[in-house]
């Protein structure tokens, strides 16, 4: 038996980290917009000879062994796919995983390795689960796997692709489809990796920690992160591309204030080039540090804003907005 899954990556255009429970909880409106994109994530579950089972990440190059799964309990190479492993007490399987996104990225590259290994899984398993049950569980193994809490938003891309507004209420996590032409926003997107990768999970927990303390300058950052995704939600309701641009600007104005971390030199000299070149925004993708970074301009621009940012050291990376989610076979 062989199963073969696939999940897109996505650009988070803003409200990020709001994302992360219970912060959202404390600031009433808290949304995220996001893009699912075609740089996406595989998994292949195949069945051995024998019941041992073989973790396999082609882009780490690193290989698990085990007789039995619970002996992955407590391995900490590949813990993702060991925990998930658990999860599903597989045996007698071969998983194998890669990914289009580069390493550290901040496009959910892990989030939609997650959901193509648990939807692989669950076929073999033969278990059936509703989209969000599937959703839910693939957010908890990955918070028991890096140890923190994990955001709500970068599950929903992976499994439904598209672009979508996900509202974030306290009796119900929501995600809307937004009514717009992707090519409308792929041609004015442009999307790079710096070169140097990101951990989100401590950025975004040393931020929560800081927003549960009662830090007012972080609460007050969020309140500007969460007015600036509904000015996006809006401004894109209208095809209003110039207030888009405004939009995801203040974003990013407010979102290096949370933490030095969140921004760097090599990032500020990379978007001040694509500035130059005609950019009106641009702001990094996922917790900052590091990783991708997006920036949005008028789509005759595009080409020039491509060039500057090669010219800065950046590796541009070719993508679609990618309308399906999960994919099978």
């Amino acid at each position: 038996m062989r199963i073969a899954t696939s999940a897109p990556t996505r650009i988070d255009l803003a409200g990020g980290t709001l994302d992360i429970w219970p912060l959202y909880l404390f600031h009433p409106g808290a949304q995220t917009i996001n893009a699912a994109i075609s740089l996406r994530a595989r998994a292949v579950v195949e069945t051995r000879p024998d019941d041992r089972i073989v973790l396999t990440s082609l882009d780490t190059g690193v290989t698990v062994e085990a007789g039995d799964w619970r002996e992955l309990r407590a391995r900490t190479s590949l813990r993702l796919l060991s925990r998930l492993a658990c999860f599903f007490e597989a045996r007698g399987i071969a998983l194998t995983t890669s990914c289009e996104s580069p390493a550290g990225a901040g496009i959910a590259g892990s989030s939609a390795l997650n959901v193509a290994v648990c939807a692989a899984l669950a076929e073999w398993n033969r278990t059936h689960y509703e989209p969000e049950a599937l959703l839910q569980l693939a957010m908890n193994v990955e918070a028991q796997a890096i140890g923190v809490p994990t955001g709500l938003q970068d599950y929903r891309p992976a499994m439904y692709g598209g672009i979508a507004a996900l509202q974030l209420e306290a009796d119900t996590v929501r995600r809307v489809p937004l009514d717009l032409d992707p090519e409308d926003l792929e041609g004015r997107l442009v999307l790079c990796y710096t070169g140097e990768p990101r951990n989100s999970g401590t950025n975004n927990w040393e931020i929560m920690k800081r927003h549960i303390d009662g830090d007012r300058h972080v609460f007050d950052c969020f309140e500007r992160i969460r007015d600036a995704a509904a000015a996006l939600r809006e401004a894109l309701d209208r095809g209003d591309w110039d207030a888009v641009g405004r939009a995801i600007d203040c974003e990013w104005e407010h979102r290096k204030r949370l933490a030095p971390g969140v921004t760097t030199p090599a990032i500020d000299d990379l978007i001040a080039r694509a500035r130059r070149a005609g950019a009106t925004a641009a702001k990094v993708c996922g917790a900052g540090g590091g990783g991708c970074l997006f920036c949005f301009g008028p789509c005759e621009r595009r080409g020039a804003i491509q060039a500057a940012l090669a010219a800065g050291g950046a590796r541009l990376l070719d993508f679609r907005v990618d309308r399906h989610g999960l994919t099978r076979g």
